[in-house]
């Protein structure tokens, strides 16, 4: 992405929530989104996808709270004082000094595109010598119960790498690239726009400070090539359906020795036939007899883990009613667990035995002044 892009795009506005947004609302504002125009869920549709490309770029940016960071000054900087061509006694500046690219000496203090290169893209004439590698997205379907617990998943990923042939380098057996001599190896030219300049990757040596006689057969002189890798990442325990998970330094490889980029994994929760989730909580409805919910009962509950746990049913227990067993839902960031949220439905009998029969009757008998439903029909007349 070039510098002017990175700038411009708003990517607040992207994920529709506001420059104060905590990291939480940004969270929970890119998971909406994400569901919306996934491109599973819109089969096809090409304006989908390339929305759904927007909203994971700001939300890999916002996510992040250096790069955030780098990103709001570096808008609050160019958005509060940028003319275009204005210099000296103006008011203004010209771009190319925003971005360390005029070709002056002398200023006596350190170039903007040294502190905010990691933010543009690049890193001042750093670039040329070791690059990050690229991000890498993929997904994965888990099962409730890893969901909860965590998981070590594997992925086969495809992504750039040097090239296997020349080993990076462009060239063929025997020979080696030399320095550029357009950009002096920077990797970069300044492209003057008429009243300002931006900074673009060199046109003669792409971007890599380095040009190529005698091109490798294999990658036509870039250096890099398609690998095919298989790799073990761990999911960890209370992951939501839809949520997306970075895992740091499992992307692509870096190049000249950067450091490898992210992997991003979205994940998909397959439901639970028993068991529900709320937060870090677990939910399961048990059912209980009448009797049992009247007079009070010990139940037992099962777990997720298989080892079932004993809930005291109070007499006199309505239907609806959630008690809640502690240290048994879901795993939290911390390592702690979330709790167990056992909600009672009282089973009515569709078939009663004779003596069962005669034993409601007697008690209906004996509650007939008990109606729950008086007053009732007052009530929804305003009485």
């Amino acid at each position: 992405m070039s510098t002017k892009d990175y700038l411009e795009k708003d990517y607040y506005k992207v994920l529709g929530v506001s420059k104060s947004a905590t990291q939480d609302e940004i969270k929970q504002a890119y998971r909406k989104l994400a569901r919306q125009y996934h491109p599973d869920a819109n089969k096809g549709d090409s304006s989908a996808e390339d929305r759904f490309k927007e909203i994971s770029e700001a939300y890999n940016v916002l996510s992040d709270e250096k790069r955030r960071k780098e990103y709001d000054d570096a808008r609050s900087l160019f958005g509060g004082s940028y003319r275009p061509g204005g210099g000296t006694g103006t008011g203004g500046f010209d771009l190319g000094d925003l971005f360390g690219q005029s070709t002056g000496a002398g200023t006596g203090g350190e170039r903007l595109s040294d502190l905010f290169g990691g933010l543009f893209g690049g890193r001042g004439r750093t670039t040329t010598q070791a690059r990050r590698g690229a991000d890498v997205e993929t997904e994965t379907r888990l099962t409730f119960a890893e969901s909860v617990t965590g998981v070590t998943k594997s992925f086969q990923l495809t992504s750039e790498a040097a090239c296997q042939t020349c080993k990076g380098t462009g060239g063929k057996a025997g020979t080696a690239p030399r320095v550029c001599a357009r950009c002096s190896g920077t990797g970069h030219e300044s492209k003057n726009l008429g009243g300002f300049s931006l900074s673009e990757p060199c046109s003669e040596c792409k971007g890599r400070g380095l040009v190529v006689d005698d091109p490798c057969l294999t990658c036509n002189g870039s250096g890099r090539g398609k690998s095919t890798r298989t790799i073990q990442a761990r999911i960890p325990g209370g992951v939501d359906d839809g949520q997306r998970i970075r895992i740091k330094g499992k992307g692509a490889p870096g190049e000249r020795g950067g450091p490898a980029g992210d992997l991003f994994v979205v994940v998909h929760v397959q439901p639970h036939s028993l068991f529900g989730k709320s937060g870090d909580n677990l939910t399961i409805t048990v059912p209980v007899t009448f009797p049992e919910a009247a007079l009070g009962a010990e139940v037992r509950v099962p777990t997720l883990n298989g080892l079932p746990v004993t809930v005291k049913i109070p007499p006199g227990t309505p239907n609806g009613r959630t008690f809640r067993v502690r240290g048994k839902g879901a795993t939290r960031r911390d390592g702690t667990m979330g709790d167990l949220l056992v909600t009672i439905d009282v089973d009515v009998p569709k078939n009663l035995s004779s003596d069962a029969r005669e034993a409601l009757e007697k008690y209906r008998a004996a509650t007939a002044d008990q109606d729950p439903r008086r007053g009732l029909e007052a009530r929804a007349k305003g009485a």
